[in-house]
């Protein structure tokens, strides 16, 4: 089986910095692509930047030149670095991964993982 964690919330004043880890664990063959949503009380969770195993990106627009997503394949890890963050960004941001792993049967499946969430605030 897959589970991811995330690290790196916070209490983060406006204009602030604040950078998200989520690793992957289980008997992985691959992570495809990973992404960061969030979801702010009363809202739709909402993709906010997607990375594929390759390293193609793509971010919400009201995300872009201030986020940026990255991967290490080898630790099988995802990042979001947050810069210039505004009240707007709070959220509980969750990483999703597209994973290839082996069941304890020893073949191979695919399945769609989420993380637990992590709490951004962004208030003075």
């Amino acid at each position: 089986q897959v589970q991811l964690v995330e690290s790196g919330g916070g209490l983060v004043q406006p204009g602030g910095s604040l950078r998200l880890s989520c690793a992957a664990s289980g008997t992985i063959y691959r992570i495809y692509d990973m992404a960061w949503y969030r979801q702010a009380p009363g809202k739709q969770r909402e993709l906010v930047a997607k990375i594929t195993y390759g390293g193609n990106t793509n971010y919400v627009d009201s995300v872009k030149g201030r986020f940026t997503i990255s991967r290490d394949n080898a630790k099988n890890t995802v990042y979001l670095q947050m810069n210039s963050l505004k009240p707007e960004d709070a959220a509980v941001y969750y990483c999703n991964a597209d994973v290839s792993y082996y069941r304890g049967t020893g073949s191979r499946t695919d399945g769609n993982y989420w993380g637990q969430g992590t709490q951004v605030t962004v208030s003075s």
